[in-house]
């Protein structure tokens, strides 16, 4: 039985709010569709000196399961093109992707907060 899930749209809102409220920043850099959208969320970390390196996450499927975020793609400092390509095929494959872009201190926490609070029993009603 799969647990009821907030619409793309509020998702993403929801992540830009979270990321704001913990100092951040977030904006969406592709709408799919707004109620069953699956969600991309990149990372944006600051390296200093004018440097970020991106990480997308993706909610995948467990072996238990459920569905988790889990680190889809990194961006590689030599070849950042790479990374942009990668969100445009994704793009591409699936018309109905949400990315939502948060800068943030510490974002793979953030992640693995979200994780454990959707996989908590009456998470969502």
């Amino acid at each position: 039985m799969s647990a009821a899930r907030l619409p793309a749209a509020l998702e993403a809102t929801a992540l830009i709010r979270l990321a704001e409220a913990n100092g951040g920043f977030g904006m969406v850099l592709h709408r799919g569709e707004p109620d069953s959208g699956t969600i991309v969320i990149v990372i944006l970390n600051n390296q200093g000196f004018g440097q970020t390196l991106a990480r997308a996450f993706e909610r995948l499927p467990r072996a238990d399961g459920t569905r988790g975020w889990a680190q889809s793609k990194a961006q590689d400092p030599e070849n950042k093109a790479e990374f942009e390509d990668y969100l445009k095929r994704r793009v591409a494959q699936d018309r109905d992707l949400w990315i939502v872009e948060l800068t943030i201190a510490e974002g793979e926490q953030l992640i693995l907060n979200l994780d454990t609070k959707e996989n908590k029993p009456g998470f969502m009603g």
